[in-house]
């Protein structure tokens, strides 16, 4: 384990202390946990690459979205929700 040191102001030293004794753990197990849990899952990406955390995150599992991009925004200026009307077609059902 490595081991660093750093300097607490007084008042941030006694909360530091309170919460580790109201927890049952000692201050520095305190601090390891609180160190581990505040930092990223998973190490930086290499320099000079970029990460974009977002992608993938909207995900709508349709595969013609951009593709169909102004049909789409038309809708929503009609007030419609083009996206949504399928989904509730085919739902439903074949017309009969």
């Amino acid at each position: 384990m490595g081991r660093i040191t750093f300097t607490l102001d007084d008042a941030v030293h006694v909360r530091v202390q309170e919460e580790a004794r109201r927890r049952g753990m000692s201050a520095a197990a305190w601090v390891r946990e609180r160190i581990a849990a505040y930092l990223p899952a998973s190490p930086p990406p290499p320099a000079g690459r970029r990460v974009f955390h977002a992608m993938g995150i909207g995900g709508s599992g349709r595969s013609d979205i951009s593709e169909r991009m102004e049909e789409i925004l038309a809708g929503y200026a009609e007030g419609r929700d083009i996206l949504r009307e399928e989904e509730e077609r085919q739902r439903r059902g074949p017309a009969t």
